[in-house]
C-alpha cells in the first residue's frame, strides 16, 4: 500500500491496542466516528434502552420517548436498522403493524449502554456538585466584570465632566 492512502473509503485509523482518543480521525468519512455519531446521539440511546425488555410498536415508542417527533423517530430508526441494531418486522395487517425489536447486535450495545447509564446514576451528585460550583465561579466573575466596568464607566464619566 502506498504511504499516505488509507485501507479503504471509511478507514481511519486502529483504534485497537494502545488507546489513545487524539488517534481518533475526525474526518467525516471516518466510519468509527460515524458509528459513535449515530448510537450516542439521544434518540437512538433512547430508542436501544427503550428495546432492551421487548419488542415495541412505532406509536409505543413516540408515546415513550417525550418529545421526539414522528421523522425523528423514523430516521432514527431507519439508521439503527440500516447498522444492523434494530430489526423491523411489518404484520400484514390493516392498517399495518409494524414492530420493532433490538437485534442481538444491538443487544450487546444495550449493556454498554447500561454501564454507561449505571455510572451516571452513581455519579450524578458529584456531576451535581460540579455544576453548581462552576455555575456559581461563572457568576462571581460576571458580577465581578460587571463591577469592574461600572467602576470603569463612572472614572470615564468623571474624567469627561472634569470632576475626580
Amino acid at each position: 500500500m502506498e504511504v499516505g492512502t488509507s485501507q479503504s473509503l471509511g478507514y481511519c485509523g486502529d483504534t485497537g491496542g494502545d488507546y489513545d482518543v487524539l488517534q481518533w480521525d475526525t474526518r467525516e468519512d471516518c466510519e468509527v466516528r460515524q458509528i459513535l455519531d449515530r448510537v450516542a446521539d439521544k434518540w437512538s440511546l433512547l430508542v436501544i434502552a427503550l428495546l432492551d425488555r421487548r419488542s415495541l410498536r412505532f406509536s409505543e415508542l413516540r408515546r415513550m420517548i417525550d418529545g421526539v417527533s414522528q421523522r425523528m423517530l423514523t430516521r432514527t430508526l431507519r439508521h439503527l436498522e440500516r447498522d444492523g441494531l434494530v430489526s423491523r418486522t411489518v404484520h400484514p395487517t390493516v392498517p399495518p403493524r409494524v414492530d420493532y425489536e433490538l437485534t442481538s447486535l444491538g443487544a450487546t450495545l444495550h449493556s454498554t449502554i447500561r454501564e454507561l447509564v449505571t455510572w451516571t446514576e452513581s455519579h450524578q451528585n458529584e456531576i451535581a456538585t460540579a455544576r453548581a460550583a462552576y455555575d456559581a465561579r461563572v457568576l462571581a466573575e460576571q458580577e465581578a466584570a460587571e463591577a469592574d466596568a461600572g467602576r470603569r464607566a463612572e472614572i470615564a464619566r468623571s474624567v469627561l465632566t472634569g470632576s475626580r
